[in-house]
């Protein structure tokens, strides 16, 4: 029986001749079957993930190292594209459509040896906090098929969750793979702004995108990380920075790698009306208890939070309604088949069939405030609250370590129960946001449990660029909840 614990003990498996590459896909093709009714996958690679793995398992006996990802099976989000598969971003506006090119970090993976065993659903577009969004149906949360998985990264969520693969890239414009992964009890990274390349990821909002890693563990997170971040030719927004050896320093945990000792946490995140009160209460034991370890732990103030949700939404409307004008039905994607009487309208007929309607909804709501008469009092506006949010951040971690909060204000809500209000939807984003609008890395860890027997995990934040710092942070909790 194959079993899947670390990549590191995968790979000594291997080496030893204890299982190989095929029979992990083998294992991985068979839960995927047993669970379809989670809906996590929209197109599984089946016979494409055989082939590469017999390859991969011949490839050994030339005794050369071994890839960094050599073998290890990977699921994609359904807005990463993959060179001559299909990508639909979730929706039928891009039904069908094949990618001529890959993604840079999807490429990265190929040349470290990974197996993509498949495209994973999502919100369409990215858009969402429940994965009820997709063309497709939604994504089920594996723990309770009556819960959402959260959003917009569920399938990339409950793949991991219900063991369906090793590990998942999805995307983060707001909070997009650490509230999936809260919900789902899995450990979810949004690195900083800039540290991968986002050359191949269907934009929802530019500014704010970031490419995301699921796993079940900070190791694997820290190390897949390490082989998809860094500079890259085709994307003008990706740092230069040296991408440092993650797992290494995480493994070696000596040296320069001290554990960070100076945490902060905003209170208001705390005292909010909206917060679920056993996440409350044991986010408040949680930070006690680092105080009784020897971290200094103080509360900030932070006015600016009832602020977040509405500038996030403001700017990546309007971003989105900027991006999403290429789909059109002329140069590519879905075309109505009605008849038109002119250009336009054919354009508003192909969107309108081919977009769903939260989709449709931040198009329209990021149109208005970029329009005439309304693009000071909003955009602008926004865009002065960011930067207020930016000076707040850049003072905080000249003082601080790391920044921890809830990961969202409750745990998976019931399918359905949050559709009648857009506003109560986006409301489960206010913990998350804040990471994407200054840029600064965050991950959800997986450390507590509900007494609806619901997983809920906490939000580390760092400097930007301080990824190693985030991570190595993150194990010592993971360490100390086991």
């Amino acid at each position: 029986m194959f079993r899947f614990n670390t990549i590191k003990d995968y790979h000594a498996a291997l080496i030893a001749g204890q299982t190989s590459c095929i029979q992990a896909v083998d294992f991985y093709l068979n839960q995927i079957n047993q669970h379809q009714h989670l809906n996590s996958f929209l197109e599984v690679f089946s016979e494409e993930a055989k082939l590469r793995a017999n390859q991969l398992d011949a490839s050994r006996a030339n005794e050369k190292p071994l890839g960094k990802l050599h073998g290890v099976v990977v699921g994609i989000k359904d807005v990463l594209c993959y060179n001559e598969h299909k990508v639909s971003a979730a929706s039928k506006i891009l039904e069908n459509y094949t990618a001529v090119y890959s993604a840079t970090a999807i490429q990265h993976l190929l040349d470290q040896g990974a197996i993509i065993i498949g495209r994973q659903n999502c919100d369409e577009f990215a858009m969402g906090s429940s994965n009820e969004n997709s063309a497709y149906g939604p994504v089920k949360n594996a723990l309770d098929i009556s819960r959402v998985p959260g959003g917009s990264s569920g399938g990339s969520a409950v793949a991991i969750q219900a063991n369906l693969c090793m590990a998942s890239l999805g995307s983060d414009t707001g909070g997009s793979v650490r509230q999936p992964a809260d919900f789902c009890g899995v450990v979810g990274l949004k690195p900083s702004y800039g540290r991968i390349s986002r050359y191949g990821l269907i934009a929802y909002a530019s500014s704010f995108d970031q490419i995301g890693i699921f796993s079940h563990n900070v190791q694997d997170a820290a190390l897949v990380l390490e082989v998809i971040a860094g500079a890259d030719d085709f994307d003008s927004t990706v740092s230069s920075k040296e991408v440092p050896a993650y797992s290494n320093l995480l493994a070696a945990n000596t040296g320069a790698l001290q554990a960070p000792k100076k945490v902060a946490y905003f209170k208001e995140t705390l005292s909010h009306p909206g917060l679920d009160p056993e996440i409350k209460k044991q986010t408040e034991n949680y930070l006690e208890a680092l105080v009784a370890r020897g971290y200094t732990v103080d509360g900030i103030d932070f006015n600016l939070l009832s602020y977040l949700v509405p500038t996030y939404y403001v700017l990546t409307t309007a971003e989105a309604s900027s991006n999403l004008s290429r789909f059109d039905g002329i140069k590519f994607g879905h075309r109505t088949a009605d008849k038109v009487e002119d250009l336009n309208d054919l354009y508003k007929k192909s969107r309108s069939e081919g977009f769903g309607t939260e989709v449709q909804r931040r198009i329209l709501l990021g149109t208005f405030v970029l329009s005439a008469g309304y693009f000071d009092a909003y955009f602008t506006k926004a865009q002065q609250v960011r930067q207020k949010l930016v000076d707040l951040n850049n003072d905080l971690f000249s003082k601080y370590d790391i920044l921890i909060s809830p990961t969202v204000p409750s745990p998976a809500f019931k399918l359905g129960e949050n559709n009648h209000s857009a506003t109560e939807m986006f409301l489960a984003d206010i913990y998350t946001v804040y990471a994407n609008l200054v840029g600064i890395p965050a991950i959800s860890i997986p450390l507590f449990n509900h007494s609806n027997g619901m997983p809920f995990g906490l939000q580390v934040m760092s400097a930007a660029f301080n990824e190693i710092q985030l991570l190595h942070f993150s194990q010592e909790m993971m360490k100390s909840k086991s």
